[in-house]
């Protein structure tokens, strides 16, 4: 395994990101930064995606996702955010919102976690819930960040496995398995990769994501396909650092 060098879910020409101790021991920590990617379909571009991450000045981060599709008839944006609470490579969930539109039914959720009482509030409906946390629970977008930590700080590592609070309040695990090396040419540039797996038996649904260690391990490509029918690719354009010199506690909306 690369030593030297997480369905729509996903840099800078030699633009080289520093690992930055968060204490004296292990500790990573990932830049600001804002990537965009390339949607396909059958090998032609449907749409773009943007994740970003910026670092709130109330001590919290705030991790983004939005993707944008147009093909044929049909449309479809996406935006999920996350506002977590980081501890060297730890992340914690503190608030999660998503929201999607375009044809067909419109959907939105908001939730804030209380993960060391094991409360969840559901914004939505104005609804509280109790959950019992695991100590690395996750959201459905900071499992992401989470496992670019992982893969940063334990390159070795096989397998990977994420408690992921749903939006229904549920926790179900999310489990990754490393599927080999390769090296990928994308609209960023040629780029070595480590690829991992995620198969949903019971759904027919297996998604590969390849993510990049001369980067830190940032994601560059998505592929999923369900009942062996292709869904989508998300491939990586471009990435640039962000100045949050500026950045208040605001967290900024879709």
């Amino acid at each position: 395994m690369l030593k030297s060098l997480a369905y729509v879910p996903f840099l800078l020409s030699g633009l080289t990101f520093d690992v930055i101790a968060a204490d004296k021991e292990n500790s990573v920590m990932i830049p600001a930064f804002n990537a965009k990617y390339t949607i396909l379909r059958k090998s032609k571009a449907v749409g773009e995606a943007t994740r970003q991450l910026t670092y709130l000045a109330n001590g919290f981060a705030q991790y983004s996702y939005r993707t944008d599709i147009e093909w044929l008839i049909f449309s479809d944006t996406r935006y999920e955010n996350s506002v977590v609470k980081l501890e060297g490579n730890k992340v914690t969930p503190t608030s999660y919102e998503y929201k999607r539109e375009g044809t067909g039914s419109d959907k939105y959720y908001k939730w804030r976690y209380h993960t060391t009482k094991n409360i969840a509030v559901d914004e939505k409906k104005n609804k509280t819930k109790t959950v019992n946390f695991p100590e690395n629970i996750q959201d459905p977008l900071s499992y992401h960040l989470q496992h670019r930590l992982n893969l940063m700080s334990n390159p070795e590592q096989t397998q990977f496995i994420y408690p992921v609070i749903k939006t229904s309040g549920k926790i179900k695990d999310y489990v990754y398995q490393y599927d080999g090396e390769e090296e990928l040419m994308l609209p960023y540039g040629l780029v070595k990769t480590i690829r991992l797996k995620r198969e949903i038996v019971e759904k027919e649904r297996i998604t590969y994501a390849w993510f990049a260690p001369e980067l830190d391990y940032l994601l560059v490509k998505l592929y999923q396909i369900k009942e062996g029918v292709e869904q989508f690719e998300a491939q990586l354009n471009s990435v640039a650092p962000i100045n949050t010199t500026d950045v208040t506690d605001k967290v900024v909306s879709p």
